[in-house]
C-alpha cells in the first residue's frame, strides 16, 4: 500500500488514460499537511473507523429497493440517482460539532475528481435530486447510519469505498477493503437517469427478465427459440465490466449510455478488437461451438473473461443475445429485434441490385448486395441529448459485424424515430439501418454489350416484418410501424425523400423502368417442405389481357445461408407456358429430397428464384422466395422426485450427451438429473447439433417452487 500521496489524487500532472475498472491504485491511509508527521501525532487519538456495514444481503432494502436482489453476488449492487444505506462504526461516539468525515468512492488506477473517478461525497443536511450526497439518518452510540446517493449521471462500474476522517494535521483514511466494493448501475427507475423508463411492466421485461425469446426462420414460417440472458448469474456483471476494460474505454465515459452501447456494439464481435464472439457463416465450426448450439449468453461471457480470448462462434441472433445480456446487466433497458428480409446494402444507396443474364439467370458476379432471410439486432432505451428533441427512446444497436463505422465494426445507437422519418443525418449509422428496412429490390439485365437495363422494381420485399418479444409473455409483437410508414402512404414517400436529402445515396433512376406491355403477372408458392421429403413449387401465371401469349420460365433452387448468400445451385428447370386471353395457368415443379439433402447448411434454407420472359413482348417477370425446411424437435419432459412441491432434482450447468448416430425415423431418449437454485418461472432448454443438421432445439416451461418452510 502506498503511503505517499500520489499525483492521481493531487490532480497536478497529466495522467495515463484511466481505462480499466479492474486496475487499482489505493489512496494513502494517512495524508498529512506538508507530508511530514508532526511530533507526537498519533492517529488513534482521533475519530477512527472500526467497521463499515453495507447491508448487501439479497433481502436487505439496498438490493430490494434498487431492484438488484436477483444478482448472484455478495457485493453491494445499487443504481445511480437513488439513495442506499450504509453504517459506519467509530472508535468513539461521533460528534458533528467537532468531527468531520466523508465517504469516498474511487474507480480505476488514476482517479481524478474532475473526471468523476474520484468522488468525495459531502455529508449534507438534505440530499439533492440527481447529485452525489450523504445524509446522516441515524446516530446511535458509536454508529452512524448514512443515506448515500450517487449522482444520476455517475460512472457505471465497480467502485472502491473509503471513509476519510479530518484531523488538525491532515486526513486519516480507511484501508482498502474489498468487502466494501460497491457496484453502481444505470437506473431505469430514476427520472434523472438517461435510461429512465416510466412503465413498470416494461422495466420488468426489458431490465429484469433474464429469459427471452428470439425470433428467426423465414417470413412465411416464423420460428422462435428461448434465450437465457442470465444477466444476474454469478460473474456476469464482472464479465460485462471486463468487456469495457478490453475496449480500453475511458472510465469517465462509462456513465453515458450512448457511449456504453456503442462500445458494446463493437466489443460483442471480435472482428477488429478481440471482442467477445467470432462470427462464422461458412458452416465450418471445427474449432468451436456452432452458433445454433448456444442456448444463452452466460457460458459465452464467462469463457471470454476467463480465457481472455474471443469465443467461437456466433451469428446474428447469438451476437444479439449476448449484447442484450450486456445491456440489461448494466441497467440499460434492451430488447432483441428481428427484421425479416433484411437488406445488406453494400453501398447504402437504398437499393439492392439483382443482376440477371439475358436468359433470366442471376449473374452472381455482378450481384453484390444480399437479402438476409432475417437479421437480429438490439434496441436500447435512452435519451439522446446529442440529437434534436423527439429522437430519444428506442435506439438501434447492432453488434453483428457487417459494415465499418468510424473505423470499427459496430452499429448505432441510431434513433428508431429518426429512421422512421428519414432523418438519417443523425448519428450513429442511421443510413445503414434505414437501408436495412427500406431498400428496394431492383432487377437489372446485364446485356452482352455491357449495358444494363432496369427490368422491374419491388418496393415491398425488404423490411417485411419487424418483431420483438411481447411484454410478459413469449409471443411475438409486431413493431414494424415504429420503423416505417405503410407502403404507399404520403408519409412513407416523404421519409424516403428526407433520407435522400440528408445524405443517403440517391438510388438508380427507375423512372425509365419499362411498363409491362403484356399485362401478365407471375407468382409462386413453395408447399410445406419437410426435411428428407419431396415437395413441389407451384408457379402461377395470370394473363389479364385479351391477347394470347407464350412464356418461357426458368426456376433456380439454391442452398443458402440465412444471410442470403448462396452456397450452390441444386435445382434448375426451364419450362414453357401458353396463356390464353384473360386466363391463368399453374405449373408444378417437383423438388426431390436427393437433390438438396447432400448440400444442406445448418438452418436448412432453400432459396428459389423464378424468372420468366413473355416471348411476344420481351417483358421480364421475376420473383424470389426462401423456405426453411421443417426439421426435428427436441421434446423435454420433467419428472419430480420426493414430496410434491419440492423442486425437481435438476442442475443448472451445461449438460453434454453424446449420441453416435440417429437412424432414420428413430427416436433417441436420455435422462439428466438437475437441481434448480432459483424459484419461480424458468425454462429448460436443450439443443442438438451435428455436422449434418443443426438448429434442432426444444424447451419446456417450468415453475420452480421454493422449499416449504418448516
Amino acid at each position: 500500500m502506498s503511503e505517499t500521496p500520489e499525483p492521481a489524487f493531487g490532480g497536478r500532472r497529466a495522467l495515463p488514460p484511466n481505462t480499466s475498472n479492474a486496475a487499482e491504485n489505493d489512496p494513502p491511509t494517512v495524508e498529512l499537511q506538508g507530508g511530514l508527521t508532526p511530533r507526537g501525532f498519533n492517529p488513534q487519538d482521533y475519530l477512527n473507523v472500526t467497521d463499515v456495514h453495507l447491508f448487501k444481503e439479497r433481502w436487505d432494502s439496498n438490493k430490494v429497493d434498487h431492484h438488484t436482489d436477483k444478482y448472484d453476488s455478495n457485493k453491494l449492487i445499487v443504481r445511480r440517482g437513488q439513495p442506499f444505506y450504509i453504517q459506519i462504526d467509530f472508535s468513539r461516539p461521533y460528534d458533528p460539532r467537532r468531527d468531520l468525515f466523508r465517504v469516498e468512492y474511487v474507480i480505476g488506477r488514476y482517479p481524478q475528481e474532475n473526471k468523476g473517478t474520484y468522488v468525495p461525497v459531502p455529508v449534507v443536511s438534505e440530499l439533492q435530486s440527481g447529485k452525489w450526497g450523504a445524509k446522516v439518518v441515524q446516530r446511535e452510540d458509536r454508529s452512524v447510519r448514512l443515506a448515500v446517493q450517487p449522482a444520476a449521471d455517475c460512472i457505471v462500474g465497480k467502485f472502491r469505498m473509503y471513509v476519510a476522517v479530518w484531523t488538525p494535521y491532515g486526513v486519516i483514511r480507511t484501508s482498502r477493503n474489498p468487502g466494501t466494493d460497491t457496484y453502481i448501475l444505470f437506473n431505469p427507475w430514476c427520472e434523472d437517469d438517461a435510461v429512465y423508463l416510466d412503465d413498470d411492466k416494461e422495466r420488468e421485461e426489458y431490465v429484469l427478465n433474464d429469459i427471452g425469446v428470439i425470433f428467426y426462420g423465414e417470413f412465411n414460417d416464423i420460428k422462435s427459440r428461448s434465450w437465457s440472458y442470465g444477466q444476474f448469474e454469478d460473474g456476469i456483471l464482472d464479465a460485462c465490466l471486463y468487456v469495457m476494460d478490453r475496449a480500453k474505454m475511458d472510465l469517465s465515459g462509462r456513465g453515458n449510455p450512448i457511449k456504453v452501447s456503442r462500445v458494446g456494439s463493437a466489443m460483442v464481435n471480435a472482428k477488429d478488437d478481440e471482442g467477445v464472439l467470432i462470427g462464422s457463416w461458412d458452416n465450418v465450426y471445427a474449432y468451436g461451438i456452432p452458433p445454433s448450439a448456444w442456448t444463452g449468453s452466460v457460458d459465452i461471457l464467462l469463457e471470454y473473461k476467463s480465457s481472455q480470448t474471443p469465443v467461437r462462434y456466433g451469428q446474428c441472433w447469438v451476437f444479439a443475445g449476448v449484447f442484450n445480456t450486456f445491456l440489461r446487466c448494466l441497467g440499460i433497458p434492451a430488447r432483441v429485434v428481428t427484421n425479416y428480409f433484411s437488406a445488406h446494402d453494400n453501398n447504402a444507396n437504398l437499393q439492392l441490385d439483382i443482376f440477371l443474364e439475358e436468359d433470366g439467370n442471376v449473374n452472381s458476379k455482378l450481384t453484390k448486395d444480399s437479402v438476409w432471410n432475417y437479421h437480429c439486432w438490439n434496441e436500447a432505451w435512452m435519451t439522446r441529448p446529442d440529437l434534436p428533441v423527439g429522437f430519444g427512446g428506442w435506439q438501434v444497436v447492432d453488434s453483428t459485424p457487417q459494415e465499418n463505422s468510424d473505423g470499427m465494426y459496430r452499429c448505432g445507437p441510431a434513433s428508431v424515430q429518426a429512421i422512421k422519418h428519414g432523418h438519417v443525418c443523425f448519428q450513429f449509422d442511421a443510413p445503414f439501418v434505414f437501408a436495412e428496412v427500406n431498400s428496394d429490390l431492383i432487377y437489372i439485365t446485364a446485356k452482352k454489350d455491357g449495358t444494363h437495363e432496369v427490368q422491374t422494381l419491388d418496393t415491398t420485399h425488404i423490411g417485411k416484418l419487424i418483431v420483438t418479444k411481447e411484454i410478459g409473455g413469449d409471443g411475438m409483437k409486431d413493431i414494424t410501424d415504429t420503423y416505417k410508414f405503410q407502403e404507399g402512404q404520403e408519409e412513407e414517400r416523404l421519409a424516403l425523400e428526407t433520407a435522400l436529402m440528408y445524405g443517403a445515396k440517391k438510388p438508380l433512376n427507375t423512372e425509365g423502368v419499362p411498363k409491362s406491355r403484356s399485362n401478365i403477372h407471375m407468382n409462386f408458392e413453395v408447399e410445406t417442405a419437410v426435411l428428407g421429403r419431396d415437395f413441389k413449387v407451384v408457379v402461377t401465371f395470370k394473363n389479364n389481357s385479351p391477347t394470347r401469349y407464350s412464356v418461357t420460365a426458368y426456376l433456380s433452387g439454391s442452398i443458402t445461408f440465412y444471410t442470403g448468400v448462396s452456397k450452390g445451385e441444386f435445382k434448375n428447370e426451364t419450362f414453357s407456358v401458353t396463356l390464353e386471353p384473360l386466363s391463368f395457368k399453374t405449373e408444378e415443379v417437383w423438388v426431390r429430397a436427393g437433390e438438396y439433402m447432400g448440400q444442406l447448411l445448418e438452418q436448412a434454407f432453400l432459396h428459389f428464384f423464378v424468372t420468366a420472359r413473355v416471348n411476344e413482348t420481351n417483358d421480364i417477370l421475376a420473383k424470389q422466395k426462401s423456405v426453411a425446411l421443417t426439421i426435428p424437435k427436441v421434446i423435454i419432459k420433467v419428472g419430480f422426485r420426493g414430496k410434491l412441491g419440492l423442486p425437481p432434482e435438476v442442475t443448472r450447468s451445461c449438460l453434454l450427451h453424446l449420441v453416435r448416430e440417429i437412424r432414420p425415423s428413430s427416436t433417441v431418449q436420455w435422462e439428466e438429473v438437475c437441481r434448480p437454485w432459483v424459484s419461480g418461472p424458468r425454462k429448460l432448454i436443450a439443443s442438438v447439433t451435428s455436422d449434418s443438421l443443426r438448429h434442432v432445439y426444444g424447451e419446456l416451461d417450468l415453475r420452480i417452487q421454493g422449499r416449504p418452510s418448516v
